[in-house]
């Protein structure tokens, strides 16, 4: 390739990988002239936006790269996934049934800029996923699968994910490797119903070949062709590490065998000339020539791949893209850099994907959806992996970056590659129906990222600068050390992430989980009053290595589903809920024997929007007054409350959120003598949407 340093970096503003603080280096000339003109604005909508240029680079998790970020989703989540075991969702098992924890890949103990990569495929995918159990992650995906990163080893994505917005819910597409999981960012689909060659859930056709054997659906390259939207792929052809996933498909093979100067070829697949390299990058934009559309793939060695790469290498490259779209100030002010990776290797992250609900090998249905999920799930031959769902799978990171998005945000709406193309819908209107609805219905389109009204307003970032002879110069250094071993057993330690809140998008959700329990058992009314789709997650605790059920339940919308306890179980109950942006509800007790004389309680949770409280009805159906408990969990301090509601009847509490940014965590509970009645839980976390901005859940990061 090309030199790809797109300008000259002075060596002496390097900033050494090996713990400086990020908010010390210096700002690039190019980049804080860039960013001190206000972004474009004239009409304070996404119309404002004339150029989209989209960054996939290779195989890392969130929890890898940014589990220790301050104001996100990580190390320092309160809820997650309940294992067998009893231990939180850190404590993964290999096949000795040793614990291996998350730890740190650091750079003054080993080669931490090296670590390998590990197993990536459909397979090994879905059985560390294990249906949303996870449990025994190491065992499909190697010890290292639990290293992560800490700023000092990553200070320019941190300084990137500091100062623009990150996603901390965006997901990969599918539970597999790179290809699958492109030709959902270049496609929207993988062929699920095999009418084009899929459907693929390997790397099969990633590079080019005869175009007898391509994939024959249409892409959304095509599209925007079709309906006159500029676009381009910036490469390497002869160094793009297989990730020009145009090249797999019959239409642009057609073009390379037959017409070299048509479109496709010229835009999609050649790097023959300066101008499709990402030097030629820079020359579009100090010619005005930037394409509304512009799809970059970096070399091997700075894809940040375990193995041919490094996340240093990868650090140097986003700088590199970010310095030749700021070359011009006032194309700069017009463009958007979506920066993502195509999925997390076998790097673990521990937030349960939104994938559709899972079918046991009787063929029961583990959950239920109210929209469509049929283009979701794999119909494959064979036995092993016929409907297992494609995804969307674990998180990745996706960093957006862009003169609207500055200021540190974090968005926390449900995304995954799918959602690129929604933004390219939304901002182009070049519809792509290879999109499949249930992915639609709960993967935003990432508008929700911006601040298109008055993005001036937000502060300017700082970054540090990264020289590529020195990033390739760590590579080599790193690659004389040896391993970082994965700490086992009581060698490990729990990891930590950074105490802090960070400005948080608005988000789209209103949801509700409504226990009635009769003598059948605990019937639980999933309602969306939200304006998106949401995935509900529930967790037996009394039967763990059951298959969690899922609920896919659109916009304005309802599921309810019956849990019946076993005899073994003696009437107890225990069901623990997930859902988007740390919504968590614990619905546990014990069924009672029917009395008339005895009390009937249950507990109602509603977000006011208007209000932005939350209101808990306590309910007594029975024929006898019961008292309930309700006591705070965090972000206030203060004595239980105890309400006393009479037989047949109904109280509303309502708690005031405004000191906690909106947050709530409270546990209600009886006050009696009965076993039922001491055996009753409801909980109940999350934040009330209210349409306007927050702050990240303030708890975050806690012990």
């Amino acid at each position: 390739m090309a030199d790809q340093s797109g300008a000259a970096v002075d060596r002496r503003q390097f900033l050494r990988l090996s713990g400086a603080a990020a908010g010390t280096a210096l700002l690039p000339a190019s980049i804080a002239k860039a960013l001190a003109i206000p972004a474009n604005n004239r009409s304070g909508t996404i119309r404002d936006v004339e150029h989209v240029v989209i960054l996939m680079q290779e195989n890392r998790s969130f929890d890898h790269y940014f589990g220790t970020l301050p104001g996100v989703r990580g190390f320092g989540d309160r809820f997650t996934i309940p294992q067998a075991s009893g231990q939180p969702i850190w404590h993964q098992r290999d096949l000795s049934q040793t614990e291996i924890l998350p730890f740190p890949l650091d750079a003054s103990l080993g080669n931490a800029q090296r670590v390998d990569g590990t197993p990536h495929g459909w397979g090994d995918a879905h059985h560390a996923w294990n249906d949303g159990r996870y449990g025994y992650w190491p065992v499909y995906k190697r010890a290292q699968s639990m290293g992560y990163y800490r700023e000092a080893e990553l200070p320019f994505q941190f300084a990137l994910a500091k100062a623009f917005t990150v996603c901390d819910a965006y997901h990969a597409a599918i539970h597999s490797s790179t290809n699958p999981n492109r030709l959902f960012l270049f496609s929207g689909t993988n062929d699920p119903e095999g009418l084009g060659g899929g459907p693929i859930v390997d790397n099969r056709n990633d590079d080019l070949g005869p175009s007898v054997d391509g994939f024959r659906w249409t892409t959304y390259p095509e599209r925007l062709e079709a309906a006159g939207i500029s676009w381009k792929v910036y490469q390497d052809a002869a160094d793009n590490f297989t990730d020009n996933s145009l090249e797999g498909f019959a239409s642009f093979r057609a073009a390379a065998e037959s017409d070299p100067a048509s479109p496709l070829a010229t835009k999609g697949l050649s790097s023959t000339l300066r101008n499709n390299t990402l030097d030629g990058l820079r020359d579009d934009v100090l010619a005005g020539r930037l394409p509304q559309v512009s799809y970059v793939v970096a070399p091997a060695a700075y894809s940040e791949h375990p193995g041919p790469s490094s996340p240093v290498q990868g650090g140097w490259y986003a700088q590199a893209v970010l310095e030749a779209l700021t070359a011009d100030a006032q194309v700069w002010s017009k463009t958007v850099l979506l920066l993502t990776f195509d999925e997390n290797d076998g790097f673990f992250d521990h937030l349960p994907p939104p994938s559709a609900h899972s079918i046991g090998v009787d063929g029961r249905p583990a959950g239920a959806s109210t929209v469509d999920d049929r283009l979701d799930r794999h119909h494959g031959k064979s036995l092993l992996d016929r409907n297992w769902p494609y995804g969307p799978g674990p998180r990745v990171p996706m960093t957006v970056i862009s003169p609207w998005s500055r200021g540190g945000w974090v968005c926390s709406e449900t995304y995954d590659h799918t959602s690129i193309i929604r933004f390219l819908e939304a901002r182009f209107g070049v519809a792509e129906p290879n999109i499949s609805p249930r992915r639609r219905a709960i993967c935003g389109d990432l508008t929700r990222c911006f601040n298109f009204a008055t993005p001036n307003d937000d502060a300017l970032p700082a970054f540090p600068v990264i020289a590529r002879s020195e990033a390739d110069a760590q590579r080599r250094a790193q690659e004389q050390l040896p391993p970082i071993a994965a700490p086992r057993g009581a060698a490990g330690r729990l990891p930590q992430q950074a105490a802090g809140v960070r400005p948080s998008r608005a988000l789209p959700y209103v949801l509700a989980a409504d226990a009635t329990v009769s003598a059948r058992g605990v019937r639980i009314d999933f309602i969306n009053d939200g304006s998106a789709g949401a995935v509900f997650h529930v967790y037996d605790q009394r039967h763990l290595r059951e298959l969690p059920r899922r609920y896919t339940v659109e916009a304005d919308k309802a599921l309810d589903d019956l849990w019946t306890p076993l005899a073994t179980d003696f009437g107890a109950y225990d069901l623990w809920l997930l859902g988007p942006n740390g919504f968590h509800r614990q619905i546990a007790g014990r069924l009672g024997l029917l009395d008339g004389r005895a009390a009937d309680p249950e507990v109602q949770a509603r977000h006011d929007a208007a209000s932005g409280e939350l209101r808990l009805v306590l309910i007594n159906r029975g024929a006898s007054p019961c008292r309930f408990v309700i006591a705070e969990n965090a972000y206030r301090d203060g004595p239980p409350r105890r309400i006393d509601v009479a037989a047949n009847g109904r109280t509303t509490l309502r708690l005031d959120l405004r000191d906690s940014g909106r947050w709530y965590d409270v546990s209600v509970t009886l006050d009696g003598e009965r076993a039922t009645d001491q055996a009753f839980l409801r909980r109940y976390a999350g934040r009330v949407e209210t349409g306007a901005p927050s702050i990240s859940d303030p708890a975050m990061g806690r012990t």
